[in-house]
């Protein structure tokens, strides 16, 4: 006598994806080891200093959160607290204080990450809501810089390309950064912003893997370079021109490792688009216009406030849906 076969049934998901979140994670960390390790050569032990100190500060109060919530530890081994130090202390001077580094990350685990639920449901990404509020608590230490160790300049004279630009008039006097020096980091600024090449090496290496949505960065830096081209042409004696606005700063930073975050960032190809764009116009807008020289963090965070609107009112039509009579 033949035994019938039984009949499953299980709940949705049924095709599934062989990524993992440990491994989209660990995906992250490697694109991000080529960008530390320009830091590191740049600013050698205070890069050092600070990278270890955020990924500590963030494992540690994760884990503070996991005993609290009475969470796995296991969890702890996703390494989304690790990526969350690592871009922390890309966004970081070289010469920050490591206590306040470490504020900086227990701010962005705790209020940025955790408060929220934890991973998958925190609306902004917690490496900028970290940056954000060592910007507001402590803006003198924020806006201190020092050269790389190639560089023979005075700390107290020392300023960034964009700081030079928005304050100093570079364009008009002539002492504009070339993209030369941009592109292989040989200038200052925080850990993630001296070294193009290698923020472009670990980006690309996201792109072929597909691990980011590729609208993202080509979004932000399509809208960047109309916004900003059109004023550069239309007085190149003062103001820079696109490719100085993309390789300068914290732009590719944002654009290829916090913009493309997958939790803060839009579901929908359309609502994607439009959260691209929109944080290369704001950018834009205030480093053209802005008192601050910098304007990358301010405009991922704003954008990310927009997601849950854009996700809930910009879908495709379901198949076999009717357009709602007028």
């Amino acid at each position: 006598m033949k035994m019938e076969r039984p009949f499953l049934i299980k709940s949705s998901p049924h095709l599934r994806e062989k990524d993992t979140t440990p491994r989209i994670m660990y995906r992250v960390i490697l694109s991000l080891v080529p960008a530390c390790l320009a830091a590191l050569y740049f600013f050698r032990f205070r890069a050092l200093a600070l990278l270890a100190a955020c990924v500590a500060a963030c494992l540690a109060t994760e884990a503070l959160f996991f005993w609290v919530r009475k969470k796995p530890f296991s969890s702890l081994l996703d390494g989304s607290a690790v990526i969350t130090g690592m871009l922390l202390a890309m966004t970081l001077p070289p010469s920050f204080p490591v206590s306040l580094a470490v504020i900086g990350a227990v701010v962005s685990i705790g209020i940025g990450k955790q408060i929220f639920g934890g991973l998958g449901h925190n609306i902004f990404n917690p490496a900028l809501v970290g940056r954000a509020f060592l910007a507001t608590a402590f803006p003198v230490a924020m806006t201190t810089w020092i050269p790389p160790a190639a560089l023979k300049v005075d700390i107290a004279t020392f300023a960034t390309p964009l700081a030079s630009l928005k304050f100093q008039s570079a364009v008009a006097q002539g002492t504009l950064t070339s993209l030369k020096d941009l592109f292989w980091g040989n200038i200052g600024g925080c850990l993630g912003e001296t070294c193009a090449a290698a923020l472009l090496l670990g980006g690309l290496y996201l792109l072929l893997r597909r691990t980011i949505d590729w609208r993202i960065p080509v979004g932000n830096i399509l809208s960047l370079t109309i916004f900003t081209g059109a004023f550069w042409l239309a007085n190149p004696g003062k103001y820079a021109s696109p490719p100085f606005h993309l390789l300068a700063g914290g732009f590719l930073l944002g654009a290829l490792f916090m913009a493309t975050d997958m939790v803060t960032s839009p579901v929908t190809r359309s609502a994607t688009w439009i959260y691209a764009l929109g944080i290369g116009f704001l950018t834009a807008l205030i480093r053209l216009f802005g008192g601050y020289p910098e304007g990358v963090m301010y405009s991922i965070l704003l954008m990310n406030a927009f997601v849950p609107l854009l996700n809930r009112y910009i879908r495709p039509r379901i198949l076999g849906q009717r357009r709602k009579a007028k």
